[in-house]
């Protein structure tokens, strides 16, 4: 690995410092981890949070300065999992945001919760800890909305939804890793067996190509704006394949070129237009080289490179 690129890693914010040990030099750090909510861009975003717990305005406005994803920023950047304010906020939003279907739904108005927003709840409240008994409704809502296809689709209950969508798919698969792998047990074996089903729905689309033609779905799924936000790319999906360890698959090597092929000559990945939106603050420029976009893209290198070679 290109010793000038992971000391450029290494001169960035304290959560890139921790994952680079992590992920790519197998050295696991908890005294940077600690650092995270002290210092940098974890402090940043932790001292946006308002008096009531909240930030933003409340639960899912504006974006993407509300709770919801302030919520997942932080769990992105690695903040310890045992943080007692995040902790406090997000067991208001299971207190305070569940709809009459027994998933989280911030809208008044629309009766049915959305499957991507509970998968993007999973993530962040399974990582920081949250009760079991609260989100069983949660698990027992993503579980009911499966499609035949074996993916996800928010839109499922409105006419004309008939096949998932890779944006809502992945989103429901980052949120059942983080229930897994912290260790809760309500219907594990089902999510579990949904999630196979949603990754070979993925494989099934080689990531991000059409299952009847073979043609690209859309060009948006090739570009790496960071942070991705609800929104599905092969940057993204491969980092959660080598996250969840999922086994080399053929399918997978179209979107691998994808990501090599952005690698600059300098060893370095730019990071793409944003999504528009109010933040707290801006991470890193956009259309510049980004540190974020490397570490992700080394570390899917690392683990899927010599098979996709």
């Amino acid at each position: 690995m290109d010793t000038d690129v992971l000391e450029w890693l290494l001169e960035g914010d304290v959560a890139l410092q921790y994952q680079t040990y992590r992920d790519l030099l197998d050295d696991d750090r908890p005294d940077l981890q600690s650092r995270i909510a002290h210092q940098g861009w974890g402090a940043r975003h932790l001292s946006c949070r308002n008096p009531d717990g909240s930030w933003g305005r409340r639960f899912y406005q504006p974006k993407w300065t509300c709770s919801h994803y302030t919520l997942l920023d932080l769990r992105m950047l690695g903040v310890s999992p045992d943080h007692a304010q995040i902790r406090e906020s997000i067991s208001q939003i299971v207190r305070d945001e569940k709809g009459p279907d027994g998933g989280i739904n911030p809208h008044v108005t629309i009766k049915q919760s959305d499957v991507c927003v509970n998968g993007m709840f999973l993530v962040y409240a399974c990582y920081f800890g949250t009760a079991a008994r609260p989100i069983e409704s949660v698990i027992d809502f993503i579980l009911g909305e499966q499609m035949d296809d074996g993916g996800f689709n928010c839109e499922r209950t409105r006419p004309g939804a008939r096949h998932s969508s890779l944006h809502s798919t992945l989103c429901v698969l980052e949120g059942i890793l983080e229930y897994v792998q912290n260790g809760y047990c309500y219907r594990s074996d089902e999510l579990q067996q949904a999630a196979s089903e949603s990754r070979e729905f993925i494989l099934q689309h080689r990531l991000f190509k059409s299952d009847h033609t073979g043609e690209v779905i859309h060009r948006d799924l090739l570009r790496f704006p960071f942070p991705p936000r609800w929104k599905y790319n092969v940057l993204r999906c491969l980092d959660h394949f080598r996250a969840a360890r999922v086994p080399w698959d053929n399918r997978m090597a179209d979107a691998l070129e994808v990501v090599a092929a952005k690698r600059k000559p300098d060893g370095r990945w730019l990071a793409e237009a944003a999504h528009p939106g109010q933040t707290h603050f801006q991470m890193e420029k956009p259309r510049a080289t980004s540190r974020w976009n490397t570490l992700l893209a080394l570390r899917v290198l690392k683990t899927y490179g010599a098979a996709g070679e």
